[in-house]
């Protein structure tokens, strides 16, 4: 058996209430996938930057998993020749 190595990297960053973070699968592969997640502070709520950051980046971890499954999609149907849809 042999074992492979996947790795997420993820970038954070905000501005005034906001946050944005990104997430990069690195394969090995010549291309990367990446996931792309934002939140912002309701104007009533205190401006914790921490929980935007994790909203941010909970978001981009699942817009990655989503284009993940529709890149398994596209060669699954390059290699049968037939429609897929995957779902989680």
């Amino acid at each position: 058996m042999h074992q492979k190595r996947w790795n997420v990297e993820i970038f954070v960053d905000d501005d005034e209430g906001r946050s944005y973070a990104e997430a990069r699968l690195h394969t090995g592969e010549a291309e990367s996938v990446t996931g792309r997640g934002r939140a912002r502070v309701n104007p009533a709520d205190d401006d914790i930057p921490e929980i935007g950051d994790e909203l941010a980046v909970a978001r981009a971890l699942t817009d990655l998993g989503h284009r993940l499954l529709l890149t398994s999609s596209r060669d699954i149907s390059a290699v049968t020749h037939d429609e897929v849809r995957l779902t989680h």
